[in-house]
Order: structure tokens, then sequence, then C-alpha cells
């Protein structure tokens, strides 16, 4: 285990990281049930869907903690899921078969912008202080996921407002967070943890802790083949450029796709990798061996996530903000993500009791996490309005808009405006001139999709 995993050079143990494997699954469980829920709604066969999104997870969350030993887990991506079923199936008419066969394309062209370092250009050529709005939003991103989750949040009259404390599974949240809160103040080992649990059990007396009801093992079996490979028949692949009219159409969308999962994955790298010493300035340079670092293996993992995931039969699978759970709770290594990996296989048999987990459970954990994470904006200096503004809709947006990728965006388009007010041009490196241009560029063409 400790030549596998390094667990004393990375200071942790395997019981801090069984403890934060389960912890980033728990928080992450509900994937299980919503994408097929949601997927299915195009068309495609909800047990097909539940297996491939378990298959998707164990494959991806394996690869990140053998390969890049990393304590990151990889799932279907809620956001872009929906954009699958609304946008892609629904709004713009293309099958889910198409549907899949961009995802997969989308996947391959991760794999090759990880292949040229791309990726990792992007991510060097990103300002400090913008990686420390990005990891101070990513926190308020994962605490406002965590509120919405629980409905404590609503929108009635599209404002937005406190929840009337009148349903159980709100006073249920507030128990845990305050349980939760108590046991990180008296340092209590797996406080996060223990208290999704004790939340769970508190959940069965209120009625708010309840199985859902799911097909059987075996019949989910017998549907994966309806997906498994479809993307490689004539109603994926084979037909989605068969239609010359549709094929601006079709690149836009797979731009799309791409752009969006890439970011929100770059997001995810660095908003809680940094702070917590995962991807150090070790870590990020090359190794004088040659030797690809963690952040290089974990951005293979990630891509090649993606591509594995369609081909099953799910939309993209990408590396989960939920992750910052577990790493929260001290996972710092690939054995976290193992640990993660089996509790996905499981699941495949025991769905019934795995999504019996609340909300309002795994709700405070995300809370009191995203609070952990929000000390990163202490290291940007607010009186400067240069970093101030920049790093403002960088960490806001995120939350505001529901998106990673779009807060990245948002910040990038204001630190190159602010640098040209500042007559400051020469300070924005050729790849952030690039990535902006992107953004912009996706932004004209989702207006008119």
């Amino acid at each position: 285990m400790e030549i596998l995993f390094k667990l004393k050079q990375n200071g942790t143990t395997v019981k801090k990281e069984v403890i934060a494997g389960l912890t980033t699954f728990f928080a992450m469980a509900y994937i299980i049930v919503v994408n097929p829920t949601l997927l299915s709604q195009a068309g495609m066969q909800w047990g097909a869907v539940f297996l491939a999104t378990i298959i998707a997870s164990i494959i991806g969350t394996l690869i990140m903690g053998l390969f890049a030993n990393v304590p990151y887990a990889q799932a279907p991506g809620m956001g872009l899921n929906a954009f699958f079923v609304y946008t892609v199936c629904f709004k713009l008419g293309f099958t889910w078969q198409q549907a899949l066969s961009m995802v997969f394309i989308c996947g391959i062209i991760n794999i090759i912008i990880t292949c040229t370092r791309i990726r990792r250009a992007i991510i060097d050529s990103i300002p400090n202080s913008l990686k420390n709005a990005i990891g101070g939003g990513i926190g308020i991103f994962v605490a406002y996921l965590g509120l919405l989750n629980v409905g404590i949040i609503n929108f009635d009259s599209n404002i937005p407002a406190l929840a009337n404390l009148n349903q159980p599974s709100l006073w249920l949240f507030l128990i845990g967070l305050f349980l939760t809160v108590a046991l990180l103040i008296y340092n209590v080992k797996g406080a996060i943890l223990i208290g999704m649990i004790v939340t769970s059990l508190l959940g069965i007396t209120v009625g708010v802790t309840t199985t859902t009801e799911t097909i059987s093992f075996i019949e989910a079996c017998n549907q994966l083949p309806t997906t498994f490979c479809a993307i490689f028949t004539s109603n994926g692949l084979g037909s989605l450029f068969s239609d010359t009219a549709k094929i601006p159409l079709v690149l836009v969308t797979i731009f799309a796709f791409s752009i969006s999962d890439t970011f929100d994955t770059i997001g995810t790298f660095i908003g809680t990798g940094r702070k917590s010493g995962i991807f150090d300035d070790e870590h990020v340079m090359k190794n004088t061996s040659g030797a690809k670092s963690k952040l290089d293996k974990a951005l293979y993992a990630d891509a090649a996530a993606t591509s594995i995931g369609a081909i099953f039969g799910t939309s993209n699978t990408t590396t989960y903000v939920e992750s910052a759970a577990g790493i929260g709770a001290g996972g710092r290594t690939g054995l976290t993500s193992i640990v993660v990996a089996i509790c996905f296989a499981i699941s495949a048999l025991l769905a019934t009791f795995v999504s019996a987990i609340p909300f309002a459970a795994t709700a405070p954990a995300l809370v009191v996490v995203g609070v952990m994470m929000m000390s990163a904006f202490s290291e940007i200096q607010w009186q400067d309005f240069n970093e101030a503004i920049p790093a403002f809709f960088a960490g806001v947006f995120m939350a505001l808009c529901y998106s990673i990728s779009y807060g990245i965006a948002a910040g990038f388009i204001f630190y190159c405006i602010t640098k040209i007010c500042k007559k400051q041009i020469k300070d924005i490196s050729p790849a952030v001139w690039v990535v902006t241009a992107l953004f912009i560029l996706n932004f004209v063409l989702l207006a008119f999709i």
C-alpha cells in the first residue's frame, strides 16, 4: 500500500484515505439514480444508463487513483447531462446515439489536447490571483450546490429566498450542519463522514431517508447492450456527419461539450489541488527524470474517462467537484479514489440502499468543505482593482451561473479587460488570449443554437 500510494510522503494514512473515499462517494452517490433518470428522457433505457453510469465511474476513478495517484472521483457530470438531453436531443433534434457520439469525439479531443500539453499550458498560464479566485469560487460553488440540493434556497417567483422551515428535510439538514460544524471545531477525526452517517440515520425517524425503487442488477445487465458501443453503429458515428447541412451544428455542439468539460476539470483541479498541496509546485513541475507530474496524469485520466463513458452509454464523465468533500476529510492519494471505485461497484448491487442517502445528509458536508476552500480568497489583493475585479467575477460567477467553466470564462474576460485598461497588454500571455477568445466564441455560438 505504501509503495503504491506513497501514503507517508503525502502525509496520510490508510484510515484517513478510507474515510475520505467514503465521504466522497456518499457526497456524489446521487448520480447513480439521477443520471439514468435524466438521460432516459432522451429515449435511453434506464437500466442501461444506470449500469453505464456505474461502470464509467468505476473505470474513470480507478484510472485517476492508480495512474495519477490523486484523490479524485469521476462520474457523468451534472449540467453536461442536462445539456445532452435538453439542448442536444430535445432542442437541436439529435438522437441519443448521435449525442453519445459527440461526447465520444469530445473525449478524443480532450485526450489530444492533453497529449499536446495544451491543457497544461492553459493551467500554467492562469495568473496566481485567478487561481486563488478559482479556488475560493469552487468553495462558494460547492457550498451553494449543497444548499440547492437540499432545497433550503428556493426560487419561487424567480426570486431567490430562504425556504420556509416547514419540511423535515430542512430541519434534518440544519441538525446535520450543526453537528458537522461542532465535530470539526472539536477536531473529531472523520467529522464529515460521521455527520453524514448520523444525519442519514436520524432521517429514518422522520421519513427523509427512504429507498428508491430501482430495477434489478440482472435487468440492468440485460438492457446494457442497447447503449454499449451504440456510437459505433449506423445510428451513431455513422449518421452524425451524413447530413452535410448539419455538420456546422455538429461541430459547434462538440465544441460546446469540450470547452465546458475541459474547464470544469481545470477549475476543480486548481480549486481543490493547490490549497491542499495535492498539486503543489513539486508535483506541478516536470520531474528531472522526464516522468509526468501528478497533474499531467490526472488530466490524462479525466480525458480518457469521457470517451470510455460514451462507449458504455453515458454523457460526459468528468472529475467531480464533490471530490472536495473527501479532500476536506483528509484524502491525499489515489487510495481515496480506489475506495470510491469499490463503493460504486457495490452500489450496482445495492442501489436501493445507496439511493437512501438523502441530500439533507450530504449537503452539510458540501457546505463546510466550501467554507474550508474559501480561505483561498485571502491570498487575493482585494484593494487592487486590477486583481479584485477578475477575481470577483471568477469566484462569484461559478455559483451564480451554476457552472465552473462560466466562472473561469468571466475571470479570463475581465482579466483581459483590466489589463487593457491599465495598458498592460504585454502581461497577457498568448494562452490567455486564445482561451478568452474561445470562451467568447462559445458564448456567441451558443446564442445561435
